[in-house]
């Protein structure tokens, strides 16, 4: 019999995290630099919300925002969904469908200890797909 694979076994471990109070600037660099589409957002280091590359050009340059001066906790979106690390990995992949969501955070008393991404499922149940091959490809630009 094959044991059930865990979230742990899946995630990335460390995801990049930044205050509610920290500038979407911040963000943003955090985003290129590290080729990651999203940041956790904290609050007295528990989760409080996510931030994506899309969040910040929908909801802050589209509407004119100062990137310099908005937080995060303006603009982050706070109903995240999120996962403990010992969850099977068929949860993750039906709350993914089923709020069609690409990513979401692993949390030990709320506190982001790992990020699943629909990437990682992929590369995990089945290393030959497409997605797989674009996920394991390292970032463009």
């Amino acid at each position: 019999m094959i044991p059930v694979q865990t979230v742990r076994d899946v995630m990335t471990t460390h995801p990049t995290t930044l205050p509610v109070d920290a500038p979407l600037i911040k963000a943003a660099k955090l985003m290129r630099d590290q080729g990651i589409g999203d940041v956790l957002v904290t609050k007295e280091g528990l989760l409080c919300g996510v931030v994506t590359d899309r969040d910040i050009v929908v909801r802050a340059v589209a509407e004119g925002r100062d990137i310099n001066l908005t937080p995060l906790g303006t603009l982050c979106s706070s109903d995240v969904v999120s996962v403990g690390p010992d969850q099977s990995s068929d949860e993750v992949v039906r709350l993914m469908r089923e709020k069609a969501i690409r990513r979401i955070p692993v949390v030990e008393g709320n506190r982001p200890i790992g990020i699943v991404s629909l990437g990682d499922m992929a590369l995990e149940r089945d290393p030959d797909s497409a997605l797989s091959d674009i996920s394991a490809a390292p970032p463009n630009g």
